[in-house]
């Protein structure tokens, strides 16, 4: 019982980033599973595949941010094994700053992993807010981006995720007492608008 308690008491000493990050190792950190880890405390998010001087991949996250952590899950579910062995997923970005069309091209890759980090997030209890990352501009997330996010949370409950996001989804929502993240009712279009 003692042993059951101290864990529970460390498990609610963590941060929310920290919690998100142990759900996610437990998952998928073991060699012989994805060998992959949710580290916080970087300036900036990057993933890093296993390789110079370390034996695992690094999904590394801003700081000790919730979202953050949730977010760059997201990219490394979505992620398929080739993009998984090049560092950020061999993904181009354009810093903030961007322009209109070059913002349509970031949202158009962006519906799918918002869309799961979404899911994330209401796995955790958690809000969420559709983010365009481009506050330099002063251009938000425009209301076909939303859209976009929210008809494929919906597909996504309709039809399934893939092992690697339906785990953790599922991870999460038990660490944190929650409902089943997938079921396509609890998720309402006027939450982003």
């Amino acid at each position: 019982m003692s042993v059951q308690l101290n864990t529970s008491r460390r498990w609610n000493q963590l941060t929310t980033a920290d919690r998100i990050a142990a759900v996610f190792d437990r998952c998928f950190a073991a060699p012989d599973c994805f060998n992959t880890r949710l580290c916080g405390g970087a300036a900036e998010p990057f993933y890093r595949p296993a390789g110079a001087g370390c034996s695992y991949h690094r999904i590394e996250f801003t700081r000790d941010y919730p979202a953050s952590a949730r977010h760059e899950a997201a990219h490394w579910c979505v992620a398929g094994a080739r993009r998984r062995q090049l560092p950020d997923y061999g993904y181009w970005y354009q810093p903030d700053g961007r322009s209109g069309e070059q913002q349509a091209l970031f949202e158009q890759v962006e519906v799918k992993p918002q869309a799961l980090e979404w899911i994330f997030a209401r796995a955790c209890g958690a809000g969420f807010r559709a983010s365009a990352d481009n506050l330099a501009s002063g251009l938000g997330p425009s209301r076909s981006f939303r859209q976009a996010i929210w008809h494929q949370v919906q597909s996504y409950c309709r039809q399934g995720v893939n092992g690697r996001a339906e785990q953790f989804a599922y991870a999460l929502a038990r660490a944190f007492h929650r409902p089943d993240p997938l079921q396509g009712g609890q998720y309402r279009l006027t939450e982003l608008l």
